[in-house]
C-alpha cells in the first residue's frame, strides 16, 4: 500500500502516521515500529527511525506481511461466553484474569483459554495478542469482545477508534460526588514520576471523556455509579474518578487505604463493565451485550445497603 503524505499531515511522527492510517488499524504501536525497524514502512524508498518527521509529498510504502501464528499453548480456563459466531466472541471476563500475556504473565491469561475455547483467533493483533481489539484491566470483571478473523479484527478496531462503540460500566466509589452526574473532559498520559500509573496531565497526554451517574449512595460514604465512556484510555475510569475526588472502591493503585468492614472485603477494585454495544462486522447489525454484576460486587452492595 502506497500514500502520500498531505499537507495536514506535515511533521507526524511516521509511527503515528502509520497507526492513524485506516489500512493499519488493530495494530499496536510496538508492531507498527517493528515493521518500521524491518523495512516493511519505507519513506521515499528508504527506511526511517520510527520518530522520523514525515514531509509533505513524501512516498509512505507500508508492506503488512501475513500474520505470524500464535506460539502460546492453549490452556482451559473459566470464563463465560455470551455470544459467539465465525467472526467474534464475546465473553463475560472474571476479575483476577489478564486479558493478554504481558511481562509476569506468559500463561493463564484470557487469550490461552480463548485459543483453548475456539482454536484460531485473527493474528493481527500478533502472537501475543491474537483477536484483542480492546482490554480490561487485570481486577476489572465484565463484557469484552474478541475477533476470530482479521476482517473482524480490522472492523471492530476502526469502531471503537471511531467511537461507534458504546461502552458503559458499573463502580462502586470511595466517596460520594457532590453532584448527581457529571462529565469529565481532561487528558490522561503516563504520571510523570510513577510511570506504571497513569494521570490527569495539563500538557500532553490524550483527551480522555468520561460521563457518570449516580445510581445509589451510602451512608458509609460510597456510592454506587454508572460510567458511560466515549474515549478508552489506559486506566481512564480509575483515574477520572480518583480525580473527581471519589476514587473506585477497593483500587490499591489510585484509591484510599482500606477501612471499615465494606472496605475490608474487597479484593480488587469494585469497576465492573456492564454493557457492551457495537455493529456486526459481517451482518452490519447493532449488538449489545451486558454481562450482569460480578457476585463479589453484588455482595458488596448488599453488605452497603445494610449498613
Amino acid at each position: 500500500m502506497t500514500f502520500i503524505v498531505s499537507a495536514a499531515l506535515r511533521g507526524k511522527r511516521l509511527d503515528q502516521l502509520v497507526a492513524d492510517h485506516p489500512a493499519c488499524a488493530g495494530l499496536t504501536r510496538s508492531r507498527i515500529q517493528h515493521l518500521i525497524r524491518s523495512g516493511n514502512i519505507l519513506v521515499d524508498d528508504q527506511i526511517k527511525k520510527t520518530g522520523y518527521r514525515v514531509r509533505e509529498e513524501e512516498e509512505i510504502k507500508i508492506f503488512l506481511p501475513p500474520p505470524e501464528p500464535s506460539s502460546l499453548v492453549p490452556q482451559h480456563l473459566d470464563f463465560v461466553v455470551l455470544f459467539e459466531d465465525e467472526d467474534l466472541v464475546v465473553v463475560a471476563k472474571p476479575p483476577g484474569l489478564v486479558v493478554h500475556p504481558s511481562h509476569g504473565h506468559s500463561s493463564g491469561t484470557l487469550v490461552h483459554g480463548l485459543l483453548y475455547h475456539c482454536s484460531h483467533l485473527s493474528g493481527v493483533g500478533g502472537q501475543l495478542r491474537p483477536g484483542v481489539v480492546h482490554r480490561l484491566d487485570k481486577d476489572t470483571s465484565g463484557v469484552m469482545v474478541v475477533a476470530k478473523n482479521d476482517a473482524a479484527h480490522q472492523s471492530l478496531v476502526n469502531q471503537f477508534k471511531s467511537r461507534k462503540v458504546v461502552k458503559s460500566y458499573l463502580a462502586i466509589l470511595s466517596g460520594i460526588p457532590k453532584e448527581k452526574a457529571g462529565r469529565i473532559v481532561t487528558c490522561i498520559g503516563r504520571h510523570p514520576i510513577h510511570r506504571k500509573k497513569m494521570a490527569v496531565l495539563e500538557q500532553g497526554g490524550r483527551e480522555a471523556v468520561t460521563n457518570w451517574q449516580v445510581l445509589e449512595t451510602f451512608r458509609s460514604g460510597f456510592a454506587y455509579v454508572k460510567v458511560h465512556l466515549e474515549t478508552g484510555r489506559t486506566h481512564q475510569i480509575r483515574v477520572h474518578m480518583a480525580h473527581l475526588g471519589c476514587p473506585i472502591a477497593g483500587d490499591e493503585m489510585y484509591g484510599r487505604k482500606k477501612k471499615g468492614i465494606a472496605e475490608s472485603t474487597m479484593q480488587r477494585q469494585c469497576l465492573h463493565s456492564h454493557c457492551l454495544s457495537f455493529y456486526h462486522p459481517v451482518s452490519r447489525e447493532l449488538l449489545s451485550f451486558e454481562a450482569p454484576l460480578w457476585p463479589d460486587m453484588e455482595e458488596i452492595l448488599q453488605l452497603l445497603r445494610s449498613g
